[in-house]
């Protein structure tokens, strides 16, 4: 990135601006910066974190591009919660969206969304990042659009599964939808302020879409069910991703603790039935015997 302008692992071919330098060390990297982006593997932002306290300005912003959560005791940890309660305080907004990297850097249209809490910071980072190919929405629901960018990729197994069982379209779209359905109502019974809106922005429904139809996390759900489980999800991770890390499995485990917990595995029959898809042995024929039981 530095010497040659391009990222050759994972953007290959794409040539950054020479404007960017990359910097080994992260708290030199931040020293004194004005905002913060946060775009990497959740599993990684304790240690970032640590390394950026106290180095950037004492009135710098921060904006997440993580899609995923934590959980705890208590339920759902938002990471940018997390990234505040590191770094003393700092404001924290969010940008998720329909944005998948390989065609936002080949300049394809797209939009995305900023979830904020304090309206002049959104502002800002709606100004740093919006281009006419890729627009730049806001809406006051930092909770709503943070946790649908990590819901989507539970979904996501669902839709992978259902094409390596080679259904058509229209169970697809099926699963797509109830999907919608059970993550709005996952998401507002645990965060009761967040918006009916939030969910048909970029960070919602169109989140959703791209990333049943093209993510990492469809792609390697389809492998598992091809593979007819043979292979770990750790060697189709390895196999496929070129070493980016799946979210949706780790999210999927978490979520379902949260309704075997609450006993409300019954509201939810797409999140449990990709758990025992994914992790219990279940044949993946069970997420349409659960779809299409006789409604009560």
């Amino acid at each position: 990135v530095r010497y040659r302008h391009e990222n050759v692992k994972y953007l290959p071919g794409v040539k950054l601006p020479e404007n960017i330098v990359a910097i080994a060390d992260v708290g030199e990297a931040c020293q004194d910066a004005d905002v913060l982006i946060f775009c990497l593997p959740h599993q990684f932002l304790d240690r970032v974190c640590q390394g950026v306290k106290g180095r950037a300005s004492p009135d710098a912003i921060a904006v997440s591009l993580i899609k995923a959560v934590e959980f705890d005791e208590s339920g759902v940890v938002l990471i940018s919660e997390m990234i505040k309660k590191m770094l003393g305080g700092m404001d924290v907004s969010v940008l998720m969206g329909a944005n998948l990297a390989g065609e936002v850097a080949a300049g394809s249209f797209c939009e995305t969304t900023v979830g904020y809490r304090v309206r002049r910071n959104g502002l800002l980072v709606r100004d740093i990042f919006d281009d006419p190919l890729f627009r730049v929405g806001m809406v006051n629901d930092v909770d709503g659009v943070e946790v649908c960018g990590a819901l989507k990729n539970v979904v996501a197994l669902g839709a992978g599964f259902c094409d390596g069982m080679g259904l058509g379209q229209n169970s697809k779209a099926a699963m797509v939808r109830i999907g919608l359905m059970e993550m709005k109502k996952f998401i507002q019974e645990r965060f009761p302020g967040v918006k009916d809106e939030t969910f048909f922005e970029s960070c919602g429904v169109a989140d959703l879409l791209v990333t049943c139809y093209g993510g990492r996390n469809r792609r390697c759900a389809e492998e598992f069910v091809r593979s007819g489980g043979t292979k770990s999800w750790e060697d189709i991770e390895a196999e496929l991703l070129n070493g980016q890390k799946l979210q949706g499995t780790l999210t999927a485990k978490e979520v379902y603790k949260i309704l075997e917990k609450e006993k409300a595995l019954d509201e939810f029959p797409l999140f449990a039935s990709i758990h025992q898809v994914a992790f219990a042995g279940a044949a993946p024929d069970l997420i349409i015997a659960k779809l299409s039981r006789p409604r009560e």
